[in-house]
């Protein structure tokens, strides 16, 4: 919206920075960095009043996990919408309308509204049930579904959505993917990081940490993509028009980090589902848009490790009636094996700067 001051920039020369993405990147994380932490507070109190306090499992069901995680009981959940509003506005506000920016909220409006329902009918039932597993796969079916039928049918993007790359070569593996694989491919990119971050969120700080550094390498590669010239030079499929999807980023890492402030050990508010499932499929539908899906297994390292700690998990025990860790997700096989929250949630960071510094390497190496 604001862009169209630069079509101004005649009667007043310093309008023109409206054009440039790093300006807006600033601005729009500024942004984004002051709705959080101005709606933080309102929206906590909030949900305090309603008495939308998260739902623990208890004793039976975890063990002595309960015990370590007892202080949380009644705490708020369904901040993500905290995120969800700074992100969407900020975006509004900075990024200039296109193809790229449409399907990235779209995405995240419908994943946001499917986590909110399964937040509401938790906090309802007083349980950790909320909405069934088919009917978030039938919602997450319907959204790649509508997502993919605009890219596809879209001009601009049309043709090079259908391209196939992975790290490290140079060119397409596959010029052009049919359909039916394609809706597959872009449905588990959804669902997977949908999923994954979910999973990850179970100790304070934990997700929303480990998601400013994939958004900020996602940002980066955007901006690469974007640009002719960086393309070029890295060997990446040129899209004019991705490059705003650097400001989406950019807003995500702001918003993420005002959510953060507030979700830091020991956390006044909990982002639950309607934050995870559309933090996840906002950073699967960007890195699907530039073309760099594959490199998410590495930017997203630790979401990896979270979602088949559990796969693992849960097939040992049914194959072998052993487990492999003391609990899954993983990082509660830490908590078990005596690590304090805040050491899990620093290492995980540390680890998952690692991991984005090592996807941001693959650009390079092709």
């Amino acid at each position: 919206m604001l862009t169209l001051l630069a079509e101004f920039e005649e009667f007043w020369g310093p309008l023109r920075l409206f054009r440039y993405i790093s300006f807006r990147s600033v601005a729009g994380a500024a942004t984004a960095l002051l709705i959080g932490m101005w709606l933080a507070p309102w929206m906590i109190a909030r949900l305090r009043q309603l008495k939308f306090g998260q739902s623990f499992r208890d004793a039976a069901e975890v063990g002595k996990l309960a015990e370590l995680h007892g202080g949380k009981k009644g705490t708020p959940t369904m901040g993500g919408l905290i995120i969800f509003v700074a992100v969407s506005v900020s975006t509004l506000l900075w990024a200039r309308w296109n193809i790229f920016v449409m399907t990235s909220l779209l995405v995240y409006t419908g994943l946001t509204v499917i986590g909110f329902l399964d937040d509401y009918l938790k906090i309802r039932r007083r349980s950790s049930d909320g909405l069934a597993g088919r009917v978030k796969l039938l919602g997450q079916l319907g959204i790649t579904a509508v997502a993919l039928a605009v890219l596809l049918l879209h001009p601009e993007t049309g043709a090079f959505i259908r391209e196939l790359w992975l790290p490290f070569l140079k060119d397409p593996l596959v010029a052009s993917m049919p359909i039916w694989a394609l809706f597959i491919f872009l449905f588990l990119i959804i669902a997977g990081s949908s999923n994954a971050i979910n999973l990850t969120d179970g100790v304070d700080g934990l997700a929303i940490g480990c998601t400013v550094t994939v958004a900020m390498a996602y940002g980066l590669m955007a901006y690469a993509t974007g640009h002719a010239v960086y393309a070029d030079y890295l060997m990446l499929p040129f899209m004019p028009g991705t490059g705003e999807l650097t400001i989406v980023c950019a807003i995500l890492c702001s918003a993420c980090l005002a959510f953060l402030w507030y979700n830091a050990h020991p956390a006044e508010v909990f982002m639950g589902d309607t934050g995870s499932l559309a933090l996840g499929g906002l950073i699967g539908i960007i890195a699907f848009m530039i073309l760099q899906p594959f490199t998410l297994v590495i930017v997203g390292g630790v979401f990896v490790i979270e979602a088949s700690s559990v796969i693992l998990q849960v097939g040992s025990y049914k194959l072998r009636r052993k487990r492999i860790f003391r609990m899954a997700p993983i990082h509660h096989h830490f908590e078990l094996k005596g690590w304090a929250e805040t050491q899990v949630v620093i290492r995980f960071w540390i680890i998952s700067l690692i991991f984005a510094i090592a996807g941001l390497a693959t650009l390079k190496l092709r």
